[in-house]
């Protein structure tokens, strides 16, 4: 078929392949990070689900607008299939990445943290018993509805695409305009795309704010990503069939990740400061250097948010956002998961 032939160019696609690469390197450091710690503390659920609904609009949005080109691969060999669609594998590959988080927050989700516990004065001398509610936590019922959410977004946005694509006629040659329901479709799908974007990150930041810590989030997976996603943009932009909003969430999203950046920096010069390290846990007998003004910050604001349900007396001024534990036990794997989603 003529309108299959494309030429081959060797910049684009040795850029396209680094910057695979430099996806799996950048987010690996994080995937890693969360099962090391055992925990995945220190999360927005609101983060998650709009840059999971985020990267699977953008990835529907890829796949409708090069969606001729995709076709070809039925025309040509393997190599050159793999040459042509590079742009889906590339946007794929963001979307399964960011998702593998997801995922992994919810299999770390400190247990501690899954169910409210009470508090039960004995009415003698001795000190009073916390005991675990079969009631979950505000934030854990969070996850698991915007967990949902996310499966429910993408399961809808797959269907809705591949029933546009497979039930409305359109040439396969890429340079004709696409049919109006199939532009509408991608256009919605782009745009929405760089909105969640647009906010996704703000939850995340002023969660990372309030709790004055770095958490689960990994520097050197932002340090990778933040001038990586102009490179992306770009690579996107020189994709055939593809316009802006193919680019934009990758744009949007390298500007609000560079800022999350910045402020992880300011944290870890706290962090050292106050002789805590990324989850406020003391190192060493560094407690001692604690002052007012440093932990007037937020360390109270953060141990309310996070370990209310763990101590018995009220927390202080020299209270660590977690114990002094030196990793959150987790065990269950995705069967445990299963188990606490029915209850």
């Amino acid at each position: 078929m003529e309108t299959c032939h494309f030429k081959s160019d060797w910049a684009a696609n040795t850029l396209t392949a680094l910057l695979i690469f430099g996806l799996v390197v950048s987010y690996v450091p994080q995937h890693f990070r969360i099962i090391r710690a055992g925990t995945s503390v220190g999360f927005s659920p609101w983060f998650l689900l709009l840059g999971s609904t985020s990267s699977s609009a953008a990835m529907l949005n890829i796949i409708t607008l090069q969606w001729p080109v995709i076709r070809c691969c039925t025309e040509v060999n393997l190599g050159k299939c793999i040459e042509i669609t590079s742009g889906v594998f590339q946007v794929g590959c963001q979307w399964l990445m960011f998702t593998l988080i997801f995922v992994f927050y919810m299999l770390y989700y400190p247990p501690h943290l899954k169910y409210v516990e009470l508090e039960i004065d004995a009415h003698d001398s001795r000190p009073v018993q916390r005991v675990r509610a079969n009631l979950k936590s505000d934030e854990w019922r969070l996850s698991v509805i915007v967990a949902w959410a996310t499966a429910f977004h993408l399961t809808f946005v797959i269907f809705t695409t591949f029933f546009l694509l497979f039930t409305t006629a359109s040439s396969p040659d890429p340079s004709i305009p696409r049919p109006h329901q199939i532009q509408l479709w991608a256009t919605f799908l782009g745009v929405s795309s760089g909105i969640l974007a647009a906010i996704q990150y703000a939850p995340q930041l002023q969660r990372t704010y309030s709790l004055k810590l770095v958490g689960a989030l990994s520097i050197p997976m932002m340090i990778i990503q933040s001038p990586g996603g102009v490179v992306m943009a770009a690579s996107i932009a020189m994709k055939p069939g593809t316009n802006w909003t193919s680019w934009v969430m990758y744009a949007v999203s390298a500007i609000m990740q560079a800022i999350l950046l910045f402020m992880c920096f300011a944290w870890k010069i706290r962090q050292r400061r106050l002789g805590i390290d990324d989850f406020g846990r003391p190192l060493g007998d560094s407690l001692s250097t604690y002052s007012e003004e440093d932990l007037s910050g937020g360390i109270d604001e953060a141990g309310t948010d996070i370990v209310e349900v763990r101590v018995v007396d009220e927390a202080g001024e020299d209270t660590p956002l977690l114990k002094p534990t030196d990793k959150v036990t987790h065990k269950g794997g995705i069967l445990g998961w299963l188990e606490h989603l029915r209850r």
